[in-house]
């Protein structure tokens, strides 16, 4: 897969759609590419942290460092995968999954309370002070059953996010 949209075969086009569980029609897939196409300004097939920070609302989201770790030096295709969590057509499950990996920053598929509470303070910061987040994440915990202890893994995610009617969603423009 090319640096120019006519590079984009129809074989190619249905491999990315599969291996995005059809979060994206093949029109959206070819916008994708197109705008792929764009942030890779060397040419090389990926997109790198620095490429996908020109994105205006990508560099003001307050998840930006936290989102460049899972970004940086993806192809086309794992771009588009990356994406899918936000296509309207994502099931639940894919949508937590990414919020999980958020959370997981270190990959180690566990979630502690200071993995938590340093994403509260990317999405709060000097809003609320260091004692508040660390209350209002407490009680949260305790609500679903867990305390300052736990160690969440995904399941525990699926079970606190499952039912909260999760809203994640990016159109995709089509010319």
């Amino acid at each position: 897969m090319g640096n120019s949209s006519s590079m984009l075969t129809q074989y190619d086009i249905e491999e990315v759609q599969q291996h995005c569980n059809n979060a994206f029609s093949q029109q959206e897939i070819v916008s994708l590419y197109e705008r792929f196409c764009q942030l890779d300004r060397s040419g090389g097939g990926f997109v790198s942290a620095e490429e996908f920070l020109s994105v205006p609302e990508f560099a003001v989201n307050p998840l930006s460092q936290r989102l460049l770790r899972m970004v940086d030096g993806l192809n086309f295709k794992e771009f588009v995968a990356f994406l899918s969590a936000f296509s309207p057509r994502a099931t639940l499950q894919q949508k937590i999954e990414f919020i999980f990996k958020v959370y997981d920053s270190d990959g180690n598929g566990k979630v502690t309370f200071n993995d938590m509470l340093d994403v509260l303070r990317d999405l709060t910061g000097q809003f609320i002070s260091e004692k508040q987040r660390t209350q209002v994440l407490t009680q949260v915990l305790e609500e679903a059953g867990y305390t300052k202890e736990s160690l969440l893994v995904l399941s525990d995610f699926v079970k606190i996010l499952g039912s909260s009617g999760l809203k994640m969603e990016v159109e995709v423009p089509v010319d």
